[in-house]
């Protein structure tokens, strides 16, 4: 600026000098006269650079701003080394606002931005997902009109966001975890995480802690009864007497010691590392072993047959595959009433190994099926314990086929009995030493 005003007062002392030299020479009239010449050829220069200026500053351009000359120069140089600065600085905010985006984008967290008035600035593709809000559409509506649940919009009222609002929605049938983040100017930031699975989680291990109180009650229950009994004299018990309640609180322990061997064995199966593959467990002889093992837990109430397609060896860990399977056999033979039919069944199917142990037992409604390899989970809890069931084995089951890749299905309808299938994958299957012909027993 001090350069313009230089140029300024010298433009005019220059004007002055040249009419102060033409004085002498040709009088005060040409004097006065070629200073006003020189003072208006300035001004047009002025005129016709601002001129420029007015009709860039209509479409303002970086690239179209105008050189101008004498002072017009310095000025517009000034103009043109704010503008690029400008330029950079929007560029660089540009680059951090996408930079922003695309990691907001990216997080697994929905994300909202609310100003001052909690309406919806921006939203991430997670936001959209939790909300329902589209980020275009719905820009600039407040976020209480798309999201009305009463204990959001009373956490929002009331401005306290030192802790997280846990919400359930039914429209996802999930649970969201929400949180408030104010920053600049009465600007908010929504954070939204889908804690649905950690909800279940914690759903589970409260009902197991539960479920094992619960299992664990009666029998300690029944023991503390018999031995109350057993140890007040003033009771008359005769050696018959004694040895039935002997008998009771026998069975009792067993059952607590089943339930807390199958609890091991569940927990051990969670936490332990994949199966090993170096055992190649034949098929033909395992389903051949389960099959005497059922006759024996039968002791001829049921028929109980095998029919063995695609002989071959199995890759994984014999011991887990010998517990579940007998699992699947042994509660067909707990729940088919005497007289009915048991079974087993090996083939491949399209490359999969396939165990099936069909009964013709009372069958299972449709609404229990997906629930039945829960922990503890009983279609008739009666018969249930009148069997000696501890609620674990499906539970068991289930994480011994998923540890060796596999799954298990189940058909089944109340009246028709039902099928249990425990499918393997065909990396797991090798075929076996030798040749062996289709074989089916009954």
């Amino acid at each position: 600026m001090n350069t313009v005003w230089a140029k300024t007062l010298a433009g005019a002392l220059l004007a002055g000098f040249a009419a102060l030299l033409v004085w002498p020479l040709a009088g005060a009239a040409w004097a006065f006269a070629t200073l006003a010449a020189l003072l208006g050829i300035g001004v047009l220069r002025h005129a016709a650079n601002l001129a420029a200026l007015s009709n860039w500053l209509r479409q303002p351009a970086l690239e179209g701003l105008p050189e101008g000359d004498g002072i017009w120069e310095d000025v517009l140089a000034d103009l043109h080394g704010h503008l690029k600065r400008r330029n950079t600085e929007h560029e660089d905010a540009v680059r951090v606002l996408a930079r922003f985006r695309a990691a907001a984008r990216a997080l697994p967290d929905g994300v909202l931005l609310l100003d001052a008035e909690n309406r919806i600035a921006w939203a991430n593709p997670t936001a959209r997902q939790h909300f329902g809000v589209d980020a275009r559409r719905d820009a600039g509506q407040p976020v209480v009109h798309l999201l009305r649940h009463p204990d959001f919009v009373a956490y929002l009222e009331n401005g306290a966001f030192d802790a997280p609002l846990t919400l359930r929605t039914a429209e996802r049938d999930g649970v969201l975890s929400l949180r408030v983040i104010e920053f600049g100017a009465d600007q908010k930031l929504l954070s939204s995480r889908d804690v649905t699975l950690e909800a279940r989680i914690e759903t589970m291990r409260r009902d197991f802690v539960a479920n094992v109180s619960h299992e664990l009650k009666t029998p300690v229950t029944v023991l503390a009864g018999f031995v109350e009994t057993l140890a007040d004299d003033s009771l008359p018990l005769d050696a018959d007497r004694r040895k039935h309640f002997l008998g009771l609180m026998a069975e009792e322990a067993r059952r607590m010691q089943r339930l807390i061997e199958d609890l091991l064995a569940l927990s051990a199966l969670e936490t332990g590392h994949a199966p090993r593959d170096e055992d190649l467990v034949d098929m033909r002889t395992l389903v051949e072993v389960l099959a005497e093992e059922a006759r024996a837990l039968s002791a001829g109430r049921h028929r109980i047959g095998t029919e063995i397609v695609g002989a071959a060896r199995l890759a994984g860990d014999a011991r887990e595959l010998h517990s579940a399977l007998s699992n699947l056999v042994s509660n067909a033979v707990r729940y088919t009433p005497e007289g009915g039919s048991i079974a087993l069944a090996w083939r491949i199917d399209d490359g999969h190994g396939v165990f099936s142990v069909a009964d013709t037992g009372p069958g299972i409604e449709a609404r229990h099926i997906p629930r039945l390899t829960e922990r503890f989970y009983r279609v008739d809890k009666s018969r249930s314990r009148e069997t000696g069931g501890t609620g674990l084995g499906l539970a068991i089951v289930n994480q011994v086929l998923t540890r060796h890749g596999g799954n298990l299905e189940i058909e089944s309808s109340p009246g028709h009995g039902s099928t249990f299938r425990a499918v393997f994958p065909p990396a797991r299957i090798a075929p076996p030493d030798e040749a062996y012909p289709d074989q089916t027993t009954s």
